[in-house]
């Protein structure tokens, strides 16, 4: 009896879980196809899509460290007090978490050969990530939720994977030419880009006036149009390192 209780409750959620993997799944494949040169082994993405997973852990550390520390600082509510918490808590604190897990597994692999690796490599992190924060949020909020998330979150973090790996691929290439300062800044570029972009989606996101929500639409509108051009160009234009 209590089975047939519970089945409702479990299909409602298998459900949801699938609704949030669809969206992840098709950016996942576009971006694999757009790998020209040669593609990455199925184990070094699946790595990385945990990896992506995992990193969410190390974020909501930091990001429960850094609000207690700004809470302590500033009342909530202020322009300023959004500013720091999006723009330098959650921003720094997603993607930083990203880069960490997704260096430490593909920095010295043999199959970093090629300057579009680095893309593909910061997007499934970065799906990884979103995979397993979109499930989270589903599971708590609903159908409803997962269709917002599917158009708007979910590209948003392969987005900001898009400008890290741009500048993750280029890193490689000039570290691989003997060139260890700039490969360093472009690391360091990678990173900034990323969380320039994830900071100021997330405070616009947030702003409830009406003006608000047409700077958020134009914004993402204009994010996800650059982040498709990036994608087409540097797989048209990848290189061998």
């Amino acid at each position: 009896m209590l089975y047939f209780l519970l089945a409702p409750v479990a299909i409602y959620h298998w459900i949801l879980i699938i609704a949030a993997l669809i969206p992840a799944i098709i950016l996942f494949i576009k971006v694999y196809r757009s790998d020209r040169l040669e593609k990455e082994s199925p184990a070094l993405l699946w790595s990385l899509v945990t990896g992506g997973i995992l990193s969410t852990l190390l974020a909501m550390v930091e990001e429960t460290v850094g609000q207690w520390i700004l809470d302590s600082i500033l009342p909530d509510g202020g322009v300023l007090y959004d500013v720091i918490m999006y723009f330098v808590i959650v921003a720094i604190a997603e993607e930083t978490s990203k880069y960490i897990f997704m260096r430490r597994r593909t920095w010295n692999s043999p199959e970093f050969n090629c300057t579009y690796d680095g893309v593909v490599y910061a997007l499934f992190t970065s799906l990884g990530f979103a995979l397993w924060e979109n499930i989270s949020y589903v599971l708590n909020f609903g159908f409803s939720t997962a269709l917002v998330r599917a158009v708007t979150a979910i590209p948003g973090h392969a987005s900001f994977g898009v400008f890290m790996g741009v500048f993750y691929g280029l890193a490689k290439k000039y570290e691989k030419h003997g060139d260890a300062a700039k490969s360093k800044l472009l690391c360091f570029l990678g990173i900034a880009a990323a969380a320039l972009m994830h900071g100021t989606y997330d405070f616009l996101a947030t702003q409830s006036s009406e003006k608000g929500s047409v700077y958020f639409l134009i914004f993402v509108v204009a994010l996800f149009a650059a982040a498709y051009f990036l994608v087409n160009k540097f797989s048209k234009n990848d290189e061998f390192i």
